[in-house]
């Protein structure tokens, strides 16, 4: 019998918040802006029973250099994070988007309208 080999390999990353705790994203989408870059990342989880329990937010982090290693910074620039933000969505519901779809549209990707 032939094995079905899953083709899709996520873009995962271990990140270390400021407590020392780690967690596993996934990169969803990086976009270069104005001579910086961002990384859209979502929470990583081996078991899938572990996503009912995750409330889907979307990790928006900036590329910063220290010492010449790259590090992955949160955005403290309100205005910055919004406006990276709408880029990122208007990306992800391009690329994830379902264009069939003729309930409201909230703009954020989800599927909360739907009966």
């Amino acid at each position: 019998m032939e094995e079905y080999k899953n083709e899709f390999t996520p873009d995962l990353y271990t990140l270390v918040d400021d407590e020392g705790n780690e967690q596993t994203f996934e990169m969803l989408d990086a976009l270069e802006q104005d001579g910086e870059k961002y990384y859209a990342l979502v929470p990583y989880y081996e078991n899938p029973e572990d996503l009912e329990n995750d409330d889907g937010e979307l990790v928006i982090l900036k590329s910063t250099f220290e010492d010449d290693e790259e590090i992955l910074a949160t955005i403290d620039d309100d205005d910055e994070y919004d406006r990276i933000g709408a880029i990122f969505l208007d990306r992800l519901n391009e690329m994830f988007g379902d264009e069939d779809d003729d309930d409201a549209d909230c703009g954020c990707g989800c599927h909360h309208h739907e009966s």
